[in-house]
């Protein structure tokens, strides 16, 4: 295979970078370009390579009932274009929990920091960092597994993934000391944290792109999801069984995880051209335990995710999502303790019950931005056809991240002011409310442009996920340790107040120009 000295741009389709060693080396033959790497064939390409009568024919229609596919699958039964819903559906789901755990396991201790730092001797800021020291593995690690993943497919990755996290959990639970708890963290989170990051490239592996907001959304809902539902179930589980349990329940769910992988997680890394494909469906599904691309690697391979920065398309959503997550998810996640801790006198199992916002938040807006957001596109594309008009573009889907932004900095402000009314010990619902509207908000401006991304980009789809990953969790690393001075300084309402301009300044302005 020809080999590429560095990272090179490709301008086909829509400005698409190219992936190293995902590289694409020919312009004048697509067919050399899809012997390299690629998973799917891009019908809006006109060098598509010629499809045959008998595959329009005899497989596609009898399959999918129609060959107006995006993209456009091959004739073979392992390609997962080709999978039944419920095998798609289920795939998906197992790989959206998975990323779900991640930050769930993160931040899952938090209603347990005071009884952390009672059990090892040490402050109540140093108990918060296994929590803040896992946000920053979570940024960096998958810059690791993403070329693994690429070379030796989805499904190992996941399996190593659970397996080993079961296993470091279950030495978290029995540290006896804040070091050795710390270190195990710290290994759980090198472990968990895959989906969190190519979840991404495995929609675009398994759907089409007209389910692709919605599918996308699965993903980026159970990634929103960590954060405030960690805190809420373990709260129950430390109040009541001690806060060590929170581990061994950890490790119970990976250890279930790894047994559904096992059975129900084939493998979605499906390369259609320049691989042979001589074995059964069902072995190179879950039996394909070997290298599935011959391509050596390259120590590039490790960074490439970070060059997609020079991208407007993907830098733009990625700052914007990133600043919107720290403060509608990150800083409301963090600072619940802190703030209802000392104002309301609650139990880590009260604490945890104030979660209960952000999760139904989340689903709500969820409900908005998935389904929703595909059919704004589509009705945009067959009123354009209709018209005999250009193509919708992808910042098409922009439009719809203003209602997002509305409810982030409405949800912040209501939060603050009512927060900071609240008389002490006094506890009222209304600050949790305005978490909730936030909330929805944030997985709003989530999912849509986590989808606007991967649709200018589609063959960039997993190192999108690991570039949003690194950014969102380095800003979310870094906020926790400000966030304290800034309430101490200015109070809660003011907080709020400043962090609403913010994502006006950094986030909305910057989604104006775009469209």
């Amino acid at each position: 295979m020809a080999e590429k000295p560095g990272v090179e741009e490709l301008d086909y389709g829509r400005n698409r970078p190219v992936d190293a060693p995902e590289a694409i080396m020919s312009t004048s033959n697509k067919k050399d370009v899809l012997s390299q790497q690629h998973t799917y064939y891009d019908v809006q390409d006109d060098q598509v390579p010629p499809i045959s009568e008998e595959h329009t024919e005899n497989y596609l229609i009898q399959r999918h009932g129609t060959c107006e596919l995006d993209p456009l699958p091959s004739a073979d039964p392992a390609d997962p274009y080709n999978w039944p819903e419920w095998k798609k559906t289920t795939n998906l789901m197992l790989v959206a929990f998975n990323a779900c755990m991640a930050t769930f396991i993160a931040a899952g201790i938090i209603p347990a920091f005071e009884d952390i730092s009672l059990d090892l001797g040490c402050s109540l800021q140093r108990a918060s960092y296994l929590t803040s020291m896992q946000i920053a593995i979570l940024g960096f690690a998958p810059l690791f597994w993403k070329p693994i993943s690429n070379r030796y497919g989805r499904r190992p990755v996941w399996l190593i993934s659970t397996l080993c996290s079961a296993v470091c959990n279950v030495g978290c639970a029995v540290s006896p000391s804040y070091a050795t708890m710390a270190l195990c963290r710290c290994l759980v989170a090198f472990f968990i944290c895959p989906a969190s990051a190519i979840g991404s490239g495995v929609v675009v592996e398994t759907c089409f792109k007209k389910e692709r907001a919605q599918k996308m959304g699965i993903w980026t809902l159970m990634v929103t999801l960590g954060p405030p539902a960690g805190p809420f179930f373990m709260g129950f589980v430390a109040y009541h069984v001690g806060y060590r349990w929170i581990y061994y329940v950890f490790a119970i769910i990976n250890g279930v995880q790894f047994v559904a992988y096992l059975f129900f997680g084939p493998e979605t890394r499906y390369l259609r051209v320049g691989v042979p494909h001589n074995r059964s469906a069902f072995q190179q599904e879950y039996l394909s335990f070997r290298r599935l691309d011959p391509a050596r690697f390259r120590s590039i391979e490790f960074i490439q995710p970070i060059f997609l920065a020079k991208y407007l398309t993907i830098l733009i959503p990625t700052i914007t999502y990133s600043i919107v997550f720290n403060f509608a998810s990150v800083f409301l996640t963090v600072e619940i303790p802190q703030i209802f801790l000392p104002k309301f006198g609650l139990n880590a199992q009260q604490i945890g019950l104030q979660f209960l916002g952000m999760i139904v938040g989340s689903i709500i807006g969820e409900q908005l931005a998935g389904r929703l957001s595909d059919l704004w596109m589509r009705r945009a594309t067959a009123r354009a056809l209709s018209r005999n008009k250009p193509p919708v573009r992808p910042e098409y889907r922009l439009w719809l991240s203003y209602a997002g932004y509305l409810l982030t900095v409405v949800g912040l402000v209501v939060f603050g002011v009512r927060t900071s009314q609240a008389r002490e010990g006094h506890w009222n619902v209304t600050p949790i409310v305005g978490i909730a509207i936030s909330s929805a908000g944030n997985q709003i401006i989530t999912t849509v442009m986590m989808t606007y991304a991967v649709d200018c980009h589609p063959d960039q789809s997993s190192s999108i996920g690991v570039f949003v990953n690194l950014v969102r969790s380095t800003w979310a690393f870094i906020g926790p340790f400000w966030f304290p001075d800034m309430i101490e300084s200015l109070g809660v309402a003011a907080s709020c107040g400043l962090m609403a301009g913010l994502i006006v300044a950094a986030s909305v302005l910057p989604t104006i120009a775009s469209i």
